[in-house]
Formats: structure tokens, sequence, C-alpha cells
């Protein structure tokens, strides 16, 4: 047996050896130390064949004996540290082993921070640092949030009076179009969802093309293929809306791909609201983003409410921002009432976005003040008060208007002045489209196919036969 407890006892050395250096180290005295009584028990047949294959456990019987050495000793122990401390060399990065069984928690012990420049009177907040705008953009950002309050307004009255089908208005998320879209340059493409028409404004879309879109006539870009709010523009690297939910997300990481292939000095940046981080789309568009490492922005207007779901309903993580780094996508919150902030973190976006080639998720904490839709009642299932508390308190057109009027950049009479010239173009403009002719029906049936397919032309037919039965029950204006 001794010659046995010999064996191993060598083999064991050896492989210290191996791993430690320790060449001063020598098996003598360790073997003439067995003559003594071991504090330990006998190995078993299986450790005599393979004395590796429980060698925590022989460590464990060694350290009885203290070494002479301090040297040796604290090499020991450096082993001993790195048999508990190993890592996993994984694809993706290297793993750290831990003895500890330890789950990640599913909710902070702290929220993640939301980023903001300007507290809720306007004023900049002590050492916050923001990208400096003009007078000239600062001015310019403010017209526009104006403009498009007052386009909301007249466009809401207008369905009221059943001029047109249907409308959704920005009331509330003013600041979120105007900055974002100040902070973009036209060669970077939108992909939008339903409300940011303010982008749309901000590169030049005029009031006239709003409203011929809205009352799809001959002009209307669509040709009135489309429902109203549903815009789309070429010229302004603006992507059509589509009414369904989040299907533009996984576009944009497309269009993103495309223009780093191209090597092209833009980005693209998609918005959608915290309803569509529910959708498939999001999750698959976030890991595409990062897999691929292309220029997109994804914008996530957190208002609280997915038409009458609220977010407690939507997630139980700490909103939207969280989800972005587990797909490996950098991720910022910020102030979606707050002009100067949403213009800073998408300027800062944008620029790592390109530079860097990877994607940036933004989530802008907001609130939906109007109605989801002319369809929806939202007083059936939020409290009026609230409602009034975010008009009143936290009104992001509001807020910036203090802030330029601080820098002597705005006064009344520019507001009276801008407020009633804008409404007399609206209104203008919302004559001449409801006056113009509306498309042929011929167009609801081109700019799909080259050689139109005989069904289609068959549908045509058919259509045309029946608005010729029932003309009672079909617009007169409508060329036939």
């Amino acid at each position: 047996m001794a010659l046995c407890l010999r064996t191993s006892s060598r083999s064991i050395i050896h492989y210290l050896k191996s791993k430690m250096g320790l060449l001063s180290f020598s098996s003598s005295s360790l073997t003439h130390q067995h003559h003594q009584k071991p504090p330990f028990t006998a190995p078993t047949a299986q450790n005599l064949r393979d004395p590796f294959a429980n060698f925590s456990t022989k460590v464990n019987l060694l350290s009885t004996r203290r070494f002479q050495s301090t040297k040796v000793e604290e090499q020991w122990d450096s082993l001993n540290h790195a048999h508990h401390n190993q890592v996993l060399d994984f694809p993706g990065g290297k793993v750290a082993f831990t003895p500890e069984m330890r789950f990640i928690s599913e909710s902070p012990v702290e929220r993640v921070h939301c980023y903001r420049v300007l507290d809720d009177n306007g004023q900049v907040i002590m050492s916050s640092k923001f990208k400096q705008v003009s007078e000239e953009i600062a001015v310019k950002m403010y017209s526009d949030m104006v403009t498009l309050q007052t386009m909301d307004s007249v466009f809401y009255e207008a369905q009221r009076q059943g001029r047109i089908s249907f409308y959704a208005t920005t009331i509330g998320e003013e600041a979120i179009n105007i900055a974002s879209a100040a902070a973009l340059t036209i060669d970077d493409l939108v992909f939008p969802q339903y409300r940011e028409p303010g982008v749309l404004l901000w590169r030049g879309f005029s009031l006239q093309e709003f409203a011929n879109q809205c009352f799809g006539n001959k002009d209307d870009y669509g040709k009135g293929r489309q429902m109203p709010i549903h815009y789309g523009s070429h010229k302004h690297n603006y992507f059509t809306v589509a009414a369904t939910i989040a299907t533009q997300i996984p576009h944009a990481v497309g269009a993103a791909y495309s223009l780093k292939m191209d090597r092209k000095k833009a980005c693209v940046i998609t918005y959608f609201g915290d309803g569509g981080t529910s959708e498939g789309d999001f999750h698959a568009a976030l890991n595409f983003a990062a897999v691929m490492e292309v220029p997109v922005i994804f914008f996530c207007r957190n208002n609280g409410w997915a038409i009458s779901t609220p977010t407690s309903d939507q997630f139980r993580s700490d909103g939207v921002v969280v989800k972005g780094p587990a797909y490996g996508v950098r991720s910022i919150r910020v102030d979606g009432n707050d002009t100067l902030a949403i213009y800073t973190a998408v300027h800062a976006a944008r620029e790592m976005a390109i530079s860097e080639n990877r994607p940036i998720l933004i989530e802008a904490l907001t609130y939906r003040v109007g109605h989801h839709s002319t369809s929806d009642d939202s007083t059936k299932y939020r409290p009026v008060d609230e409602i009034e508390w975010w008009r009143s308190a936290r009104d992001p057109v509001a807020r910036f208007r203090k802030w330029i009027e601080s820098n002597g950049w705005w006064c009344s009479e520019d507001e009276s002045e801008l407020r009633t010239s804008v409404r007399k173009q609206m209104l203008h403009a919302i004559q001449v489209a409801e006056k113009a002719d509306k498309p042929p029906i011929a167009e609801l049936f081109t700019d799909v196919y080259n050689v139109p397919p005989s069904n289609l032309c068959e549908q045509e037919k058919f259509l045309r036969e029946t608005m010729k039965r029932h003309p009672q029950d079909y617009m007169p204006d409508v060329p036939v």
C-alpha cells in the first residue's frame, strides 16, 4: 500500500511541476514525509488507475502538509485560485466560470436613467451636456413644431366634419418628430410608422402635399390607394407608411445593409411605438442589425399606450431600452418631450451608426396626448386628468418655446404671427385638395405588374360594370 501511495504522490508532484514550474520542488522531501502516519484515507483502486480523476480531492489532502518555502506556498495558492476561476473560450468571447449558482434578476435594482437637457420650465439643467443649436436651427425647429400642431388640429377637424375618412395626431410627440429629423441629413433613409409626419415636414414636404394625400386626389403620390396619413416621398427619402405594425423595422435593417455595402456615408432610421416591440419583427430586426453590423437607428416612441393596451400589459422589462443590450445593440433612454435631448441623442447615434457601422436603439419616454386615431376614444381606458396633466405640464412645444425665448430668439409677436399664418395656409391647402379631381379607376390596377394578368383584368372589368349599374353608391367625381 505504501508503494501505491508513493506512486500516486509522484504523479501528482509531476503534474504540479508542469503547471507551476516548481523546478526546486523535490519529490524526495515529500516521499520522506510519507513514512509518517498519513492524515488521510488510502486511495481507491479507481484513483490509482487515474490519479487525476479526483484532482481537487488530492489537492485538499496535500494541503494538510505545510510547505517550508513561502514562494512555493504562494504558487500553490495561485494554482488553487486559477482552478476556481477558469474561463470558457466560447464564440463571442471568453466566459468566466463561477462556483456560485446565481440567476440574473428579472428586474434591476434601479431603472435605466433617462437623458434630459431641459427641465419642465425650459431651463438647461446644470452640468448637462448637449449638442449646441444655432438660432436659425432652433427657430426652424420650433416653427415646425407649431406647424405640426396646427396641421393636426385642422386635419382632425376636417375628419370630424366628414371631409376626410381618417386621421391620427402627433399631439405630445412633436419634439420626437422635429428634433430627430433635425439631427439627420436628407441622405438618411426614413422608415416611419404612422406618427412621424413631422420628419417629412422638416425635410420640405409642403402642407399642400400633406392635404393631397389625406384627400386622396390625383396629385397624391400614392394615387389615392392609401388611407389618410400614409405618406411617402421618394424625393425626401421617406418610405411610404404601412399600417401593419412593425413591418418597417426589418425593412430598415435591410436598407441599412445596402448602405453599408455601397459604402454610403448615411444611415437609416426607423420609428415605432412601444406596442411594436411586442411583434417578432422588432426582435428579428435587432438581432439582424447587430449581427450584420449595419448603420441603423431604432427609434421607439414609448408613449405608454398601444391604442388601449398599457405598457404594463406589453412587457415586464424596464421599458424598451434594456432589450437592446440583449441583442448586442448600444442603447439610450431619452426624455421624449425634451427637444434638445432628442436632437443631441439622435445626432450622436447617427455619428456612431455611420462611423462604427453599428445599430443604435433609442427609447423616448413620452405620452400620446391625443386619441390613438379618430376611430378611438382614449377617455374610455385612461383618466382625463392624466391626459390633461401631460397636455399642460409636459407639453414639449411650450417647453422648447421657453428656452428659445430665454435666448432672445422668440417673442409673443412672433408666436401670434406664426400660428395665424400656418392656420391660413392649412385651410387653403385643404380647399385646394378637396376640389382637385380624384385619380381614375384605372390607377387601382397599375404599378404592380408590367403586363396585368388575366384575373386582374377581369376584376377591373367587373368593377367598371358594377359602378355603371349602381352609380348612386359611388362618388360622382371619380373618373371611370
